[in-house]
């Protein structure tokens, strides 16, 4: 019994009740669920029409092949052949499900890993949360403070203002001098000096040429120590600030002084102000009156000298010729007037350059525009957000910058004593000195982490100097040529602006307390030393120092038969 359509015996035999024909129970079911006919006779045919066979389960016949040894052989090739064939299959879906396993658990681990670090920023997101709430907290408390204690200044100043005016009343009751009282604006009198002044010193800047005599970059790097004066005391070293006379040739007739001499002030931590003859290298009387630190002098027109203190006042000295003076403890000096307008230490003073007036700022956030030749204070500002550090005028005159301790410059516009531009400079550090270039474009300000020199055109830091390694820097000064820009520290140490900023030499041999001052000498000469000041002199011929201890120092060219220093 074979089945018709594959001629071999059906494991599971179907009859046709139609045709009578066998079949293989798959095979045929397949084909009429396709075409739906018988495939011999092709009569319609459907599964109903099949009826199995029931046949005894006997062993099938082997093949003619598999009846010889050759042919068993060939078949048990056949079927080793596709036995391995199988393994090697099943090999390579066990590799597949491996692969497949080894990258689930790579995700597994990177999905953890995820969590981990999601976790941890969450974690960071609330401390963060936390810690911007808590300094936002301590941030309204601290402007709470701040308003309270603006407040309270102001009352303070305001009853000090008070009291000074029934003092002035009862001094005028009493026959007294009447003193000036301040305007809301300076007058018209004063912006036609301030506009005289700029139209004067701005219409020949541009075409105005280096002073011939003006040291060069060659002659600055050979520069030495020249000399160094014991000026002040010992016992409360440090000189603070450094004022060089401009003119000094009438001034110091009555010291039979050639017209070369030069007059410094050298304000010191003792609280006194020491004038002192570079020229002759002698000591000229001390000028004393202040009870604290002096902080800073500028000298205006003829034999006037303005001081600032932390005593919280500027003085006006004024000099006169020999027999004029009654004698005291100023000799030919005597302190014209006093000016107690600032409810807090006085830091910086900036001459006007007319030489008529002056600016004073103070700790208490303001500052004050004072007329030297009366001595009177015609204008105080404040309101200020911090306390200011340190000033100075524009070369023109109409500009004024002010550096205050949080480390922020404001320039105002004096027509109309406004701030109308300003940056920050001192990286977090209060300002300590400020220096326009000659030519005004530029201003450097020194904080103690370094100097930044700020192009006034743009309002862009061209520069940042940072000297030294820690926060070190206290002064800073162009010369008059604007060729050279010293900066005091732990060192002393001068540039070149139009070489790129190349430093031009460093002189280390100063106090172990630093440089508190500076100055330039004349001609670029010389330097004086010490470095809490510093000061140039005419022409880049010097430049003077004074510094942590009491001695002012002097840097300029070494010339033969210099005079043994005095230490």
């Amino acid at each position: 019994m074979l089945c018709a359509i594959s001629g071999t015996v059906p494991e599971h035999p179907t009859v046709s009740k139609k045709s009578g024909h066998v079949f293989e129970r798959s095979l045929i079911t397949n084909y009429v669920s396709e075409t739906g006919k018988c495939p011999i006779t092709g009569v319609e045919l459907t599964e109903d029409d099949l009826l199995p066979l029931a046949t005894n389960k006997t062993i099938k016949p082997r093949s003619s092949a598999a009846t010889s040894i050759p042919g068993m052989l060939g078949t048990f090739h056949d079927e080793w052949d596709a036995l391995m064939l199988e393994h090697h299959t099943l090999r390579q879906n066990l590799h597949t499900v491996r692969q497949e396993l080894s990258h689930a658990l790579y995700q597994h681990d990177a999905a953890c890993r995820v969590r981990q670090e999601l976790s941890h920023a969450l974690y960071q997101h609330d401390a963060a949360c936390r810690v911007i709430a808590r300094l936002i907290r301590e941030r309204d408390e601290a402007r709470a403070a701040l308003t309270t204690l603006r407040e309270d200044m102001r009352a303070e100043m305001e009853a000090a203002a008070e009291a000074r005016k029934r003092a002035g009343e009862e001094e005028e009751a009493a026959g007294g001098p009447a003193k000036r009282s301040k305007q809301e604006a300076l007058g018209q009198d004063v912006i036609a000096v301030l506009d005289q002044t700029n139209a004067a010193l701005s219409s020949g800047r541009r075409k105005r040429a280096v002073p011939e005599g003006t040291a060069s970059v060659e002659q600055l790097g050979s520069y030495t120590l020249t000399g160094s004066f014991p000026l002040h005391k010992t016992t409360q070293p440090g000189i603070t600030a450094l004022a060089l006379h401009p003119t000094q040739t009438n001034l110091l007739a009555s010291y039979g002084a050639d017209a070369t001499t030069n007059l410094l002030a050298s304000c010191g931590a003792d609280a006194t102000v020491q004038l002192f003859d570079l020229a002759a290298q002698r000591q000229l009387p001390a000028l004393t009156g202040h009870s604290k630190r002096v902080t800073a002098a500028v000298w205006g027109e003829d034999s006037l000298l303005l001081t600032a203190s932390n005593d919280k006042t500027v003085r006006f000295w004024k000099h006169s010729a020999a027999g004029d003076a009654e004698e005291g403890a100023f000799g030919s000096w005597e302190c014209a007037a006093v000016g107690e307008e600032h409810a807090g230490e006085v830091r910086g003073l900036a001459l006007h350059p007319s030489r008529k007036y002056a600016v004073s700022v103070s700790d208490d956030a303001s500052w004050a525009w004072w007329d030297l030749n009366n001595a009177a204070c015609l204008k105080q500002c404040s309101g200020a957000a911090a306390a200011y550090t340190c000033t100075g005028f524009h070369p023109d005159g109409l500009l004024l910058v002010t550096g205050t301790a949080d480390a922020k410059a404001q320039i105002w516009e004096m027509r109309q004593q406004k701030a109308v531009t300003g940056f920050e400079a001192g990286g977090g550090s209060p300002l300590s000195g400020v220096s326009f270039s000659e030519n005004g474009y530029h201003v450097a300000a020194v904080a103690a982490d370094g100097v930044s020199v700020w192009d006034l055109r743009k309002m862009k830091c061209i520069k940042e100097l940072r000297p030294y390694d820690e926060p070190a820097c206290r002064a800073v000064a162009f010369d008059a040529s604007s060729q050279f820009l010293a900066v005091g520290g732990a060192d002393l140490r001068v540039y070149a602006p139009k070489q790129d900023w190349a430093l031009v030499k460093a002189f280390p041999d100063l106090p172990k307390k630093g440089l508190l001052s500076l100055a330039w000498g004349p001609k670029a000469g010389s330097i004086l030393k010490g470095l809490l000041s510093l000061a140039w002199g005419p022409k880049a011929g010097s430049i003077l120092v004074g510094g942590g201890d009491h001695n002012l120092r002097v840097f300029g060219p070494k010339e033969s038969g210099d005079a043994e220093m005095q230490e």
